[in-house]
């Protein structure tokens, strides 16, 4: 009888895998994949969905909370009567000037602004920085040149405690006002004791005149949706009318992307007399001083889209999509989201919109009270 050693033995029971068992080792291996991929593919989805809403509500934040800060501000230093409704010639000290016609603490689509993305609004709005009187200032006397102005409270330039700063920007208002009204703003040049102040150019016929003293930095900005994104320029630093520049990065500043849509209606006291209570929310543009001392509040609504494109439509009024944005003052229809600007080959459904609306106090307007005849 012959006899197997223990290494013949173990290497007759080593027969290796088959390739039934290597094929169902595969198939088991591939399943696993597949599943670990469809758990990532679910994640991944949920992950993006909440980060586009993320997204969509930081830039929507952000963006109103820009606006609400100069809105509030709105009308401050150049809220009397006999200015608004004026045109303001923008003195440049590089001697480059442009006009902005029928000046007003806040304009809902100002005829200057252009080439805005369909479907949204823009906005003009002007404050001061200075914290002169509100009124204005009476000028005593004036030089020969229009260029230095006598004013009735002292200036202080050796302390730097006056009223009047070099640098600063002046309106000047002749007297009796223009039929044209059309009001000149300008820098101080210099500042000589007592009570005298000189600017670049000048108006003439400033004696009993007014001096608004809007500070060393005051703003109008026109804000304007482009290609998507909430941009801003300052007619102080740049003509913003000047459609040439509408596309240009330094002249129209993005201050908001992914923010397609933005309406405003004026709130207004339609009462008569007066009695200082917003009656009516509209977009008619006052066209006199009592017309603009009447609106005191502005109603707004930006809409902000998430950065990422969904693979399926989210949004629309199929059902089981998410209902296109709507705000207050919409009269029946929703936003046309539509019109928004997006890549070429994308739709707007593919996207997840969020509205933020809010109702802003023009504060420096309501300061003013009820104003006798209007």
């Amino acid at each position: 009888m012959t006899s197997t050693s223990p290494a013949m033995a173990r290497a007759r029971r080593q027969h290796g895998l088959s390739l039934v068992e290597v094929m169902v080792g595969m198939l088991i291996g591939m399943l696993a994949v597949i599943v670990m991929m469809q758990v990532f593919s679910v994640s991944e989805g949920f992950k993006r969905t909440t980060t586009g809403g993320d997204d969509a509500q930081n830039n929507g934040a952000i963006a109103l909370y820009s606006l609400q800060r100069d809105l509030r501000e709105s009308g401050h230093g150049i809220r009397a009567l006999a200015l608004l409704g004026c045109n303001l010639k923008v003195v440049q000290p590089s001697g480059t000037n442009w006009t902005i016609n029928s000046l007003a603490p806040l304009t809902i689509n100002h005829a200057s602004i252009t080439g805005a993305d369909a479907g949204s609004d823009t906005l003009l709005v002007v404050y001061s920085s200075a914290n002169g009187a509100p009124e204005g200032e009476l000028v005593q006397a004036q030089s020969a040149d229009s260029k230095t102005y006598t004013v009735s409270s002292p200036t202080a330039p050796a302390t730097g405690t006056g009223s009047y700063a070099i640098g600063d920007w002046l309106i000047a208002l002749p007297q009796p006002t223009p039929a044209s009204c059309t009001v000149t703003a300008e820098k101080v040049t210099a500042v000589t004791a007592p009570s005298n102040v000189t600017v670049q150019t000048g108006t003439a016929a400033m004696t009993t005149g007014m001096l608004f003293n809007l500070g060393g930095a005051p703003k109008i900005l026109a804000y304007a949706i482009r290609s998507g994104n909430l941009t801003a320029c300052d007619y102080m630093q740049n003509n913003c009318g000047d459609a040439t520049k509408n596309n240009d990065a330094t002249v129209w500043a993005p201050i908001g992307s992914n923010v397609v849509a933005l309406r405003a209606q004026y709130g207004s006291d339609t009462s008569a007399p007066m009695d200082a209570l917003v009656d009516n929310y509209d977009q008619t543009t006052p066209t006199t001083a009592c017309g603009w001392s009447r609106v005191s509040a502005v109603r707004l609504a930006l809409v902000a889209r998430s950065a990422l494109q969904e693979k399926a439509a989210v949004t629309g009024t199929a059902t089981g999509l998410i209902a296109p944005p709507t705000w207050a003052g919409a009269t029946g229809a929703p936003f046309d989201m539509s019109v928004a600007s997006l890549a070429s080959g994308l739709s707007w459904q593919n996207y997840r919109y969020k509205v933020f609306e809010t109702t802003v106090p023009q504060r420096n307007m309501v300061w003013m009270g009820v104003q006798s005849g209007c």
